[in-house]
């Protein structure tokens, strides 16, 4: 039997085993640790300071102070995390898995409600006098 088919064993021990596939679309895939993903932003703490524009190599996220709004285009993304590293305010950060697929390239734009802390207004009684 071993020279007829010589696969015999294998397929047996396939048959008493578990299977080795994942059943993808009824269990939710698991990502291993340090797995590249996707940039979100937590828009209620970000500053629109731009350090992680200015530290993003392919030039992928854009901000817009007058505007108000933070972009990133996730097709020019590498993925590479310097933007979550240089963030003052830790408001970015990769989450696991990956961008859906679509027909066309676009940029994720967040309108971020920041407002800039106004300067104190300095006291009525503290002028200065010239002597």
């Amino acid at each position: 039997m071993g020279s007829i088919l010589p696969f015999t064993k294998q397929v047996f021990k396939n048959l008493f085993s578990a299977p080795a596939t994942t059943q993808y679309p009824f269990v939710p895939k698991e990502y291993p640790e340090r797995t590249r993903g996707h940039v979100d932003i937590n828009k209620d703490q970000c500053i629109l300071c731009g350090m992680c524009m200015r530290s993003c190599p392919p030039g992928a996220i854009k901000v817009d102070r007058a505007g108000k709004t933070w972009t990133i285009n996730r097709f020019d993304c590498i993925q590479c995390g310097y933007c979550t590293e240089k963030c003052p305010k830790k408001c970015l950060s990769i989450t696991p898995g990956y961008q859906e697929p679509g027909p066309e390239k676009y940029s994720y734009t967040v309108e971020v409600p920041y407002e800039p802390p106004k300067p104190a207004a300095k006291p009525a009684g503290a002028t200065a006098t010239g002597n």
